[in-house]
């Protein structure tokens, strides 16, 4: 009698049902086969003794596994800025940025970002790669695709934008990839960039799970968003009011944040209950989504404010305080204050705040990938033991994002634990 034991435990327990599957496969073809040679002989009266030679099943690792932000990296993705575009200017893409770049946006959206800036991040998104291979890592690369074409659904008309950070498309937990729905028309197909290489993760043992895609109707933007002050957006944000609406879910990945069972979360301009709803019923029982809130006139993704850096350490931006800090502290988690950015005022960013600066990819818990010409935060995390690896992508950030942005981490040396107790 072949007994079966069922397992449990995420990656690890997928791993184990597979060799049992193997395992079963193999005894079964060796039962017929035996059965056949059995009866063959019995005919034809002329015993044989066969030898069957079994081969134990070789357990394959799954390529993709990643619990938390800190472990050891192994392999990741790196974004491109080739053919990069403005997006449209609209309700959307408004809510999201401040009025000094409004007159950029009805200039260029639906073109591509100005060429000899959109060149100066090419050369220094490669030499980030470049690094992260001198730093032992696998990097892997999007489609180059041309994101100016114009495109047509039956709820909307839009021209594309990158495919610049994958952290905000994609959302490794575990051994699955899961492909955010994402709230910009500009991105509903930004997703086509990344398929060759998630189906190439899947095809050796990833799991691939892709959000409900929202339609992107009138309903699921408040037409009358009101844009002003920051005044006002601080006062809109603390009352829960979003350009987004809760028509249907839609969520961008960068907006949560991992610490092992335990995933933060924000209600943002592009992150609406409802995602987070999904996301919160998809990855029960095994993780918890915990919704937290900022002081934020404008919360689109969490890494540039709250960004999760060790087990129990966190980087919380000063400018815009956790609302429910305490319960970190409670919990016996260190908040670290990060220093204010050195970027100079007149740097163009179109898409972000300076507080790129903290928007830090941890190649390890003692090292991390920091804006070389940030000199405050590199001393900050030396002071906490924390190596640093100086890279500059100042004009890759005018595109919207740091280190964390411009990335998603496919594997992590590490296992599933809880940090937040």
């Amino acid at each position: 009698m072949l007994r079966v034991r069922c397992l449990r435990g995420g990656s690890r327990g997928a791993e184990a049902a597979h060799l049992i599957g193997a395992m079963l496969g193999r005894a079964v073809t060796g039962w017929v086969q035996g059965a056949f040679q059995s009866t063959s002989s019995a005919a034809a009266a002329q015993p044989r003794h066969a030898v069957e030679h079994v081969t134990e099943p070789v357990q394959q690792e799954c390529p993709v596994c990643s619990y938390n932000e800190w472990d050891p990296l192994e392999e990741v993705i790196v974004g491109r800025a080739e053919n990069a575009c403005v997006p449209p200017f609209t309700v959307e893409v408004k809510a999201n940025t401040y009025e000094k770049h409004w007159p950029f946006y009805q200039q260029y959206g639906g073109q591509c970002f100005p060429a000899d800036h959109l060149k100066k991040a090419v050369v220094e998104i490669e030499e980030m790669c470049n690094i992260l291979r001198h730093e032992g890592v696998t990097v892997r690369r999007p489609e180059p695709l041309n994101w100016s074409m114009e495109y047509k659904t039956p709820d909307f008309t839009s021209s594309g934008m990158y495919s610049a950070m994958p952290r905000d498309i994609l959302m490794v937990v575990g051994n699955e990839i899961i492909e955010a729905p994402m709230a910009w028309r500009a991105r509903f197909f930004e997703y086509r960039a990344y398929r060759p290489l998630i189906k190439e993760y899947f095809r050796n043992g990833a799991k691939w799970t892709t959000a409900p895609k929202p339609t992107m109707a009138d309903e699921l933007y408040d037409q009358d968003y009101p844009i002003r002050t920051v005044e006002d957006r601080n006062k809109l944000a603390a009352e829960g009011k979003f350009v987004t609406t809760e028509h249907e879910p839609c969520f961008d990945a960068a907006d949560f944040i991992r610490a092992g069972r335990d995933i933060f979360v924000q209600r943002s301009q592009v992150t609406n209950y409802m995602g987070i709803e999904w996301m919160r019923r998809h990855l029960a029982p095994d993780y918890n989504i915990h919704i937290i809130s900022f002081k934020d006139p404008n919360p689109m993704h969490i890494d540039a404010t709250f960004n999760i850096i060790g087990p129990g350490l966190v980087l919380s931006n000063p400018d815009r305080p956790c609302r429910q800090i305490d319960m970190f502290q409670k919990a016996g988690w260190t908040i670290v204050k990060p220093p204010t950015p050195l970027i100079p005022d007149d740097h163009p960013l179109w898409m972000s705040s300076k507080w790129l600066s903290m928007n830090v990819l941890m190649l390890g818990e003692k090292r991390v990938m920091v804006d070389a010409n940030e000199s405050t935060i590199q001393k900050m995390f030396e002071s906490l033991g924390i190596k640093t690896i100086k890279v500059n992508i100042r004009h890759a950030n005018s595109l919207g994002g740091g280190f964390h942005c411009w990335t998603t981490d496919v594997r992590r040396r590490g296992t599933l634990q809880s940090y937040f107790n």
